[in-house]
């Protein structure tokens, strides 16, 4: 008997929190194609080192296990460091964690133009938390709270950086990506980046939330809070509009 195929995956974004299993589901179901019982996922961790790496699988692990039957492997990337495209030899899912976004886009600057295309002829499905959500997009917003020394957003969630950043991303989604919206206030961030850098689309998440990007081009929302697209406006602005669960909207 052969094996079951997977259909074509999704990209699964999620705006951080770790209390909600369920935002997690989603992603879980679309890696399940395998012959495998249980999927197994590729967690990416950018390890900090004196065990930092191991603390935050053991978290992935768990909210992975609460959400569905699964297998979480770590694959840690020490600081400074690169990920191994070997990670994804032997996977049904990559998750691609949270820590800090430049970080988490140097582990990946080797291999932009390379995981994307090796996902799609495997058929495995990408989800981004947090940093591996705003590294998902085409232009990756990797942090930063001024915009020509003006702050937008509150220092705490600059990342280590100063001016508005934005860099070359995986491009798995056509739109940047902000997270903790309500939570840490980055949304003033992400509409400054979509002004600055004439970003034609964004999507800032808050936590426990989940946006899926299926293949038809379509964006489901899904979890406790709102996904808030930025576009920009013919006046020079831009239009903000915020979607809840069991909404949708063009990821273009």
């Amino acid at each position: 008997m052969s094996e079951p195929s997977k259909p074509r995956s999704s990209t699964f974004l999620i705006g951080g929190g770790w209390g909600t299993p369920v935002v997690y589901e989603p992603f879980l179901r679309a890696a399940g194609g395998s012959a495998r019982s249980a999927p197994r996922i590729a967690c990416v961790i950018v390890d900090e080192g004196e065990g930092d790496g191991d603390r935050q699988f053991a978290c992935y692990d768990a909210v992975l296990r609460a959400a569905a039957d699964c297998a979480p492997v770590p694959s840690l990337v020490p600081i400074g460091g690169r990920f191994d495209l070997d990670a994804v030899t032997d996977v049904d899912g990559l998750l691609v964690c949270g820590g800090l976004t430049p970080a988490d886009h140097d582990a990946f600057a080797d291999c932009l133009d390379l995981l994307p295309g090796l996902l799609a002829e495997r058929r495995i499905p990408y989800a981004g938390f947090s940093a591996g959500a705003a590294l998902a997009a085409r232009s990756a917003v990797v942090g930063g709270w001024l915009l020509d020394g003006v702050p937008v957003c509150p220092e705490d969630t600059a990342e280590d950086l100063e001016e508005i950043a934005v860099r070359p991303g995986l491009g798995l989604v056509p739109f940047a990506v902000d997270a903790h919206a309500a939570q840490w206030g980055t949304l003033p961030r992400l509409i400054a980046a979509v002004g600055r850098h004439r970003l034609p689309h964004g999507v800032a998440l808050d936590e426990n939330t989940l946006v899926e990007v299926a293949a038809d081009g379509r964006a489901h929302v899904s979890g406790l809070g709102r996904a808030h697209s930025v576009r920009p406006a013919a006046d020079g602005g831009v239009l903000v509009r915020s979607y809840g669960a069991g909404e949708s909207f063009r990821a273009h």
